[in-house]
């Protein structure tokens, strides 16, 4: 028999060693495609802040946290040691639904709304029915947070409204006392993605969400104290205790004290701010038009003469106003028997010098001559004014100075410009002018002082300005933006609208935003932005040029249902 080599040997060894190897790996990865697995975290209710009875915001027991990832490939479930757990103590779930294998690129809110996941949730909801004790389920939490952690982050609000309302009622049926919490980080926009009252009993912000650690989206001051404020702040029309959560990090500086804190500026401001006039299901019934405004911004006046057009758009600051250039400009739009929508930018002071502090100046009473002065021009007319005022303010830049500032003290000052000696006179119609961007609400002031919001649309994205075929549709940038202003019980009027690109182009976008604003009954006017933009905002790309044609004009006029 012929002698087997050392080597043939160690050959098979190193075999068999890689094949364990692979299998064991396999394993592991199996696994990971067949069990859904549930195990502790070191996540912490830290919390809970009532906003609908402040006596009842205080520290809470101690509550177990478990987080369960369910996926759509999984065989059976390991519950490791949560049903000890809940025959011990309060336990928060925190829920997560995964698609893997050929399904992973699929959208795993609509898979939810297919059924795909429903035998584990009914599994998981008759395990907890039997605990004698409070059970929270918290299900695809931080989901306006743009930063792709999870598939279901910054998907369409209605897709995962849909698909939250579809879990809960799943849980719900099997196990009616189980508190269903909707989990935002507290990420600006969040409030897009809200379920309603019918199928959420509690709502949750995270301090130090590690979903938001490649996000700037916040005010300068991003301390734990100033986060809490914050998204407590943009939960202001949520009508349901709010779970306060330490990430899984590791331990969250969060002081008791700061509750208190936070329950004196409700307190403060529980008439204006945080009345709770502004809690509502999902949707403010907002009122129709009787008739369809059309203006333009035009200061070379290549459109405003056209008999279609009944309002012209005017932008204007402190130093046009002492100079008198804006009395004549303003004088001018009421000869021509137009409305006029007047756009006051406060960013420089009366020396044209920028004032970084302006909502303090404002608040101060540094420009108080400036609104009396204002006031008297624009109300000495029997023509209607719009009067806009700190416009684009929840823009995550600093092109003007009220932009990206506290919510809290941008809405006092634009409450006291607006209530100012009394108000403008009654021609004068006011209007709160975000750009429509996410966290717009977090900047409302309140229905009292406020006639109209007022939206941009352009076809621009970000800085591209070289294609137009990639600019967005006009109804796909409304649409978007409108839903934003759900909980909002005011008409809009598009102040700012434009399109670049070849006319040809432009007269296709404008056939597409005449039959949104036709099909939409609460845009009562609308105003095209008939220039370029301010070439300082752009760096070193060249502005674009939004004018059009007076033919392309005449057109898109007469595509509108007056």
């Amino acid at each position: 028999m012929k002698k087997t080599s050392s080597k043939v040997y160690i050959a098979v060894g190193l075999g068999i060693l890689l094949a364990g190897i692979l299998l064991l790996n396999m394993r592991f990865s199996f696994k990971s495609y067949l069990v859904n697995s549930y195990y502790p975290t070191n996540e912490q209710v830290l919390a809970v802040f009532d906003p609908t009875n402040l006596n009842k915001s205080q520290p809470v027991k101690t509550i177990s946290c478990y987080r369960g990832v369910l996926t759509n490939t999984a065989l059976w479930s390991n519950y490791g040691d949560l049903e000890t757990a809940l025959n011990k103590g309060d336990v928060l779930i925190t829920l997560e639904t995964w698609l893997k294998g050929s399904d992973y690129k699929n959208n795993v809110l609509t898979e939810v709304l297919k059924g795909r996941f429903d035998k584990q949730f009914n599994k998981l909801a008759a395990i907890v029915a039997k605990s004698s004790h409070q059970v929270f389920i918290r299900w695809n939490p931080d989901m306006e947070v743009p930063a792709g952690v999870y598939p279901w982050q910054f998907k369409s609000p209605n897709d995962y409204i849909s698909s939250f309302n579809y879990f809960s009622r799943k849980i719900k049926a099997n196990a009616p006392n189980v508190q269903i919490v909707w989990g935002p980080s507290g990420y600006p926009g969040d409030t897009e993605y809200w379920p309603g009252n019918k199928t959420v009993d509690y709502a949750s912000i995270t301090l130090g969400s590690w979903s938001e650690l490649t996000t700037h989206f916040y005010p300068q001051d991003q301390t734990t104290v100033a986060m809490l404020k914050h998204k407590l702040h943009r939960l202001r029309f949520i009508s349901k205790p709010v779970l306060i959560m330490g990430s899984d990090k590791g331990k969250t500086d969060f002081q008791y004290s700061w509750l208190n804190e936070q329950k004196n500026l409700v307190t403060t401001y529980n008439n204006t701010i945080y009345s709770k006039n502004n809690y509502t299901d999902s949707i403010k019934a907002k009122p129709n038009r009787t008739s369809l405004k059309i203006g333009v911004f035009d200061p070379n006046k290549r459109l405003v003469n056209q008999p279609e057009i009944n309002v012209e758009h005017i932008f204007t600051d402190w130093g046009e106003l002492e100079r008198g250039d804006f009395e004549k400009k303003f004088t001018e739009a009421i000869n021509r028997h137009h409305e006029v929508i007047v756009t006051m930018e406060p960013w420089r002071d009366i020396t044209g010098k920028p004032d970084t502090a302006v909502l303090e100046s404002i608040l101060k009473g540094r420009y108080n001559e400036q609104i009396k002065k204002l006031f008297a021009i624009i109300s000495a007319t029997d023509n209607t004014v719009y009067l806009r005022w700190m416009h684009e303010m929840e823009i995550p830049i600093h092109r003007y100075a009220w932009q990206s500032q506290e919510p809290v003290t941008y809405i006092n000052a634009f409450r006291y410009f607006m209530q100012f000696n009394g108000g403008p006179g009654k021609n004068v119609k006011k209007v709160w002018g975000p750009a429509g961007d996410r966290g717009s609400a977090d900047f409302w002031p309140g229905s009292d002082v406020v006639d109209f919001i007022s939206i941009a649309i352009y076809g621009l994205p970000d800085k591209n300005i070289t294609d137009p075929e990639k600019q967005e549709a006009f109804s796909t940038i409304f649409n978007r933006k409108y839903f934003r202003m759900r909980f909002l019980d005011k008409p809009l009027f598009i102040t700012e609208f434009g399109v670049k690109g070849p006319e040809s182009f432009q007269d296709k976008w404008l056939i597409d935003a005449a039959k949104t604003i036709n099909t939409n009954p609460h845009v009562f006017g609308v105003c095209y932005f008939n220039l370029y933009d301010n070439p300082k905002a752009w760096g070193n790309i060249k502005a674009p040029d939004w004018s059009i044609s007076q033919k392309s004009m005449i057109k898109f006029c007469n595509l509108l249902k007056k």
